[in-house]
């Protein structure tokens, strides 16, 4: 389904864009700051057509990188699209502007469900735009045991083929949840002892990364490895021998989200943005990109309908799922601090 569908329908942006925005002289930029691989980026064409707006496209690995780009002020930008907890913690070192929603009127297109959460709880500061979960994919032929469970990531079995997550949260994340516990605990000695396993894991791994865990997985270059479960749809394209499990223990449920940096020079032309990302077809070009669950509920009522039921479950989390999952939140001070101390001398 993915292979054909976006070129299809990345065609037919286009073309509706050429119609409707013939001769349109540039009306500025927009600068957007994003994960890896998380959008199609034919449709800044369509964006460029319609408003006349040119796309300035710019990746990071993670939340905290992402984080110390703005706080040091190292580049501008006025798109953003951080992860639930990240967005609560921009809001409150106030990091982000409020959005005029006058010039997002396709705020209404975005499900119920993905509106005032936790990490915004006013709905002033962020649109939702993709949800999904973290699983572990190991390759079949390597592997050969049946993965239910985080264990696999600390078994010496698997020295040498192992990968892990290169950031704090999502590694101490994963050890927290093996350990029992939940990934917002701010309790000082639970994380202590997720480091000293995380500390035990590391002589086996392979090693720490972030985006490339994907090209490791798919080309065969390592056995496991904790990643998203959107992207193992698109990894199964290219390697069959690959395999995706949620485990037992449970994992971590994200939402990201758009928001419009503080200062941000191109403001408007932000929110316009983020309104076209709202857009139903935008959302679907998105989708069939990513295989991930867009918070647009006409897109993902439509690129659900003619899913195999499995692949479903996996970019669609059952409410059973999700429920075995921990949401990311923004974690007091003190325990950011213990964060980086403690990952700062793990990767020495």
């Amino acid at each position: 389904m993915k292979k054909f569908i976006p070129v299809l329908l990345a065609l037919s942006l286009v073309l509706a864009a050429v119609v409707s925005g013939c001769n349109r002289a540039p009306n500025g930029e927009v600068y957007v700051y994003n994960w890896g691989e998380y959008i199609d980026e034919s449709i800044f064409k369509v964006f460029q057509k319609e408003t006349g707006i040119r796309v300035r496209y710019t990746e990071f690995q993670n939340n905290e990188e992402m984080y110390s780009t703005l706080k040091l002020g190292t580049a501008s930008y006025d798109v953003i699209l951080p992860s639930d907890y990240m967005v609560s913690r921009l809001i409150d070192e106030n990091m982000l502007e409020e959005l005029d929603f006058s010039n997002i009127p396709n705020y209404s297109l975005i499900d119920n469900i993905y509106k005032n959460l936790e990490y915004d709880p006013y709905g002033k500061y962020s649109v939702a735009y993709m949800a999904g979960t973290v699983g572990l994919i190991y390759n079949s032929t390597i592997i050969t045991d049946e993965i239910t469970s985080w264990e696999a990531l600390f078994n010496s079995k698997y020295a040498g083929q192992i990968l892990m997550f290169d950031n704090p949260r999502d590694a101490f994340g994963i050890a927290l949840k093996y350990l029992g516990y939940n990934q917002n605990t701010t309790s000082e000695s639970q994380i202590r002892e997720a480091y000293d396993l995380l500390v035990q894991q590391k002589p086996i791994l392979q090693t720490y990364l972030m985006d490339k865990i994907f090209d490791k997985l798919e080309k065969g270059e390592a056995a496991i490895g904790p990643y998203y479960a959107g992207d193992y749809l698109i990894m199964l394209e290219n390697n069959p021998d690959l395999k995706f499990v949620r485990p037992v223990e449970g994992s971590n449920y994200f939402v990201d989200a758009m928001c419009i940096p503080k200062g941000a020079k191109n403001k408007t032309n932000a929110e316009l943005f983020i309104n076209f990302m709202c857009r139903t077809d935008i959302s679907l070009a998105n989708m069939y990109e990513t295989c991930y669950a867009s918070a647009n509920f006409e897109a993902s009522r439509q690129y659900g309908e003619d899913m195999d039921p499995e692949d479903y479950e996996i970019v669609f989390a059952s409410e059973e799922t999700r429920a075995n999952c921990d949401v990311f939140t923004n974690l007091p001070t003190n325990i950011l601090d213990l964060y980086d101390t403690l990952w700062g001398d793990l990767k020495k």
